[in-house]
């Protein structure tokens, strides 16, 4: 049974940093993903790598503030979130997919779904 269980969320002030994280179990996965959904907007993908080789995509809004990695080991998912802003106040949701995906694809793509964690910034 694949399970992703998301952590580290939580309320911070503006300027401040977060590291969230995705701990996955029961399966392997290609690619892994961060998305998150803001209150009455549609849930966006912030980042995504490739398990084997790294981080392929950031979305502009986040572009040298957030980083995303992992570890093999433990098969961990990470997001490093600097210099937040209120705007990036959020449920965040780790995703993952069998198959690599390097373009733009629907969410459907995306196989497994955590239970998201929410991340609030403070003005």
């Amino acid at each position: 049974q694949v399970q992703l269980v998301e952590s580290g969320g939580g309320l911070v002030q503006a300027g401040g940093s977060l590291r969230l994280s995705c701990a996955a179990s029961g399966g392997t996965f290609r690619t892994m993903a961060w998305f998150r959904q803001a209150p009455g907007k549609e849930r966006e993908l912030v980042a995504r790598l490739i398990w084997l080789s790294g981080p392929t995509y950031y979305t502009d809004s986040v572009k040298g503030r957030f980083t995303t990695s992992r570890d093999t080991a433990k098969n961990t998912l990470y997001l490093q979130m600097n210099s937040l802003k209120p705007e990036d106040t959020a449920v965040y949701y780790c995703a993952a997919a069998r198959r690599g995906i390097i373009e733009m694809a629907p969410q459907k793509d995306y196989d497994y779904w955590g239970q998201g964690t929410q991340v609030t910034v403070s003005s």
